[in-house]
C-alpha cells in the first residue's frame, strides 16, 4: 500500500542525486511494511515538502534514502478548520480520521455542554491523542500537510474563533445550505472557514446563542441528521466538491 513517512526535520534543501536518511519509527515501519532496497518511498516534513526517493539501505531503525525529486505542495484551499466537540467511543478521533483524510487543515477539540466524553485534567494526553490520529491519517492518504490540532478550546474560546474567517455551525435545524452560506465561490482569496460539529446530543442553546453572537451561521447540509463521526468529513467533501478543488488536491506540487 502506497504511504507517505514523515520526517519533521528532512531537509528543505534537497535536490535528486542527494542521499538522506530516516531513523526511529518511520525506518521501523518501512521494515514492517517489508520494504525492499531499490524500491520507490515517499518522504514529507508535514508543512508541504515532499521527497520522492529509491530505498537504498535499511536496517532496524535506520532508512538511507536516493533522492529521485522533490515537490513543494501548497496548503490546500480552502483552509478547513475542524471545532470537533468531544465525543464517546472514539467517535471523535474517528472524525479527525476521516476529516484528515479528506484534506482538513486543522482541529480544535471542544469540550461543549452535551459532551459526554471529557478529558478533565488529560487535556494534554487528548489533544496528543488527536494528533498522532491526525498524523498517521496524512501519512496514510498521502497528504504532503499534517493538521495542527489545538489545544481543548471552551465554547467561548470557539466563538472567538469567528475573528478569523467565516464560522459555520452544522446543524440539522439551520436556516441555510452549506451551499448558500458558502456562496458563489468557497475558495475565493483563500481565506479559511471553520465549521463546528456538535456532539452525540446536539449542540445546548446557550451554545447557539454564544456562537450566533459572534457571528456564526447556523448551516445544514440537507435532510439527513449524521452523527459526530461523520458530520464533519461529509461537510467537507461537499465544500471540496462546490470549490473545485477536489482533483489532485493531495499529490500536486511544483517539482525541483
Amino acid at each position: 500500500m502506497a504511504w507517505l513517512y514523515l520526517a519533521e526535520d528532512l531537509d528543505e534543501a534537497l535536490r535528486p542525486g542527494d542521499v538522506t536518511q530516516v531513523r526511529g519509527a518511520e525506518a521501523k515501519h518501512m521494515g514492517v511494511a517489508r520494504m525492499r532496497v531499490g524500491e520507490r518511498v515517499q518522504l514529507g516534513n508535514g508543512r508541504g515538502f515532499v521527497v520522492d526517493g529509491e530505498l537504498a539501505a535499511l536496517e532496524r531503525d535506520l532508512a538511507v534514502v536516493n533522492i529521485v525529486g522533490v515537490r513543494r505542495v501548497p496548503e490546500p484551499k480552502p483552509l478547513v478548520t475542524v471545532v470537533q466537540a468531544l465525543a464517546k467511543g472514539g467517535r471523535d478521533e474517528l472524525a479527525v480520521q476521516v476529516a484528515t483524510e479528506l484534506g482538513a487543515a486543522a482541529f480544535v477539540p471542544w469540550q461543549a455542554k452535551r459532551s459526554v466524553s471529557r478529558w478533565d485534567q488529560k487535556a494534554e494526553k487528548g489533544r496528543e491523542r488527536w494528533a498522532a490520529v491526525a498524523r498517521e491519517a496524512s501519512k496514510q492518504s498521502l497528504s504532503a500537510w499534517v493538521p495542527e490540532v489545538a489545544p481543548l478550546h471552551t465554547t467561548a474560546s470557539v466563538a472567538g474563533l469567528a475573528a478569523h474567517g467565516p464560522l459555520l455551525v452544522l446543524d440539522p435545524l439551520g436556516d441555510v445550505s452549506l451551499r448558500d452560506a458558502l456562496g458563489e465561490d468557497p475558495a475565493s482569496g483563500g481565506v479559511g472557514l471553520t465549521l463546528v460539529v456538535g456532539p452525540e446530543g446536539g449542540i445546548d442553546d446557550s451554545e447557539f446563542a454564544v456562537f450566533e453572537a459572534a457571528g456564526a451561521r447556523r448551516v445544514h447540509l440537507g435532510a439527513a441528521v449524521l452523527r459526530t463521526s461523520s458530520a464533519a468529513p461529509a461537510a467537507i467533501a461537499a465544500i471540496l466538491a462546490l470549490s473545485g478543488s477536489w482533483d489532485s488536491r493531495l499529490r500536486s506540487g511544483t517539482e525541483s
